[in-house]
C-alpha cells in the first residue's frame, strides 16, 4: 500500500477515514488533532505550569511527550510529571523507574505520590481485605485525590491525563448505562475552575488507542505495556468490549459517540451546574458533604480492619 499523501510506503490504514498513511503523514495526522485539542483546552495567557499525570503506559507517556514537544520552548511555562504509586508490588516499581528516567532525559521534574503516604495502605493491602468493592473502585477514587493533591501542591494550573478516544467513549456509554447523567455532565476536559480542584485537560481525547500505540512505536517513545494485575476485575472491561465491537462493525463509532456528547454537554451543564464544594473535615480536600469520597472509603476500610 502507498501513502495517499506522498506515495511512500504506507504503514497503516485508517478505517474510519479510508486513508493509507506513511509514518511521516501518520505522525502529522495525530499531532494536528492533539494541537487542535490543546488550543481548545489551554489558555496560555493564564497557564504557567502544566502537570501531566504519567503512569508509564503508552497514553500517558505520549501525552507527556507531546506536551513537552509543543510547550517546552515557551518562556515562563513549566511542565511537571506526576506519578501515583498505588502500591502494586508486581506492577508499579518498573514503571516508576521508566517514568523517572524519561523525565530525566527531557529535563521534566518528576513527582511521586503514594497511596501508602496518602491513605495509610497500599492497593495490595486493600485487595487482601477481600472487600466487596473491586480494586478499581478504590484505585479510581484514591488516584483522583492523589493527582489533584499533587498537582495543587506544585501550583499547577491544569492537570493533563492520558485519556484517549476509546477511554472517553467508554466513559460516556458507562455513565449513560448507569443513568448517572450528573457525572456525565462533570466529565473533562474542565472549562470551569472549582476551588481546590485542578482542571483536567485531555490532549489525546481525539486519538484512538491503536493510533496512540502506533505513534509511540514510530517515534520511539518508551512505555510499559504491562497490565495491572487487577485489571480483569474492572467493570469498564464490559464497556471496552462494547465500544470495540461497535467500532469494528461501524468504523468511526467512537467519534460519533464523542461528537454526540459534545453537542449535549452544554445542556447537561445547565441541568447540572457545578455544585458549591465544602472542605472535607478529615483531610481538607474538596467534598460534596462532610467527608470526601476517598476519606469515606478509607474510614470504611479501617473499621473493617478493627473488627
Amino acid at each position: 500500500m502507498k501513502c495517499d499523501k506522498c506515495g511512500k510506503e504506507a504503514i497503516t490504514y485508517i478505517r474510519y477515514s479510508g486513508a493509507h498513511l506513511c509514518s511521516e503523514h501518520f505522525t502529522d495526522f495525530v499531532e494536528r488533532r492533539v494541537k487542535k485539542e490543546m488550543r481548545r483546552q489551554i489558555n496560555l495567557k493564564r497557564t504557567k505550569k502544566i502537570a501531566v499525570a504519567v503512569s508509564g503506559g503508552k497514553d500517558s507517556m505520549l501525552s507527556l511527550y507531546l506536551i513537552h514537544r509543543f510547550f517546552s520552548a515557551i518562556s515562563g511555562l513549566e511542565i511537571h510529571a506526576i506519578t501515583v504509586d498505588e502500591g502494586i508490588a508486581s506492577y508499579r516499581p518498573p514503571t516508576l523507574k521508566l517514568v523517572a528516567d524519561y523525565c530525566g532525559e527531557m529535563g521534566v521534574e518528576h513527582h511521586i505520590i503514594s497511596f501508602k503516604n496518602m491513605v495509610g495502605m497500599n492497593l495490595d493491602d486493600i485487595v487482601r481485605k477481600e472487600d466487596p468493592l473491586t480494586p478499581c473502585s478504590y484505585c479510581g477514587v484514591f488516584r483522583r485525590k492523589a493527582m489533584n493533591f499533587a498537582a495543587r501542591d506544585i501550583g499547577a494550573d491544569v492537570l493533563a491525563t492520558g485519556l484517549n478516544l476509546d477511554d472517553t467513549a467508554q466513559s460516556i456509554i458507562m455513565n449513560i448505562a448507569r443513568g448517572d447523567i450528573e457525572r456525565l455532565a462533570r466529565m473533562g476536559p474542565h472549562e470551569r475552575v472549582q476551588p481546590g480542584l485542578i482542571p483536567r485537560i485531555q490532549p489525546l481525547r481525539q486519538i484512538p488507542e491503536k493510533e496512540s500505540y502506533l505513534y509511540a512505536l514510530i517515534n520511539r517513545i518508551p512505555f510499559s505495556d504491562s497490565e495491572c494485575p487487577y485489571r480483569q476485575r474492572a467493570v469498564r472491561n464490559t464497556f471496552r468490549e462494547i465500544i470495540n465491537r461497535l467500532e469494528d462493525e461501524t468504523p468511526g463509532a467512537r467519534y460519533s459517540i464523542l461528537k454526540s456528547y459534545e453537542q449535549m454537554k452544554e445542556l447537561l451543564i445547565q441541568k447540572y451546574p457545578p455544585v458549591t464544594l465544602k472542605r472535607c473535615r478529615r483531610c481538607g480536600e474538596p467534598a460534596n458533604g462532610e467527608l470526601c469520597r476517598a476519606c469515606m472509603m478509607e474510614e470504611s476500610l479501617k473499621k473493617r480492619t478493627e473488627f
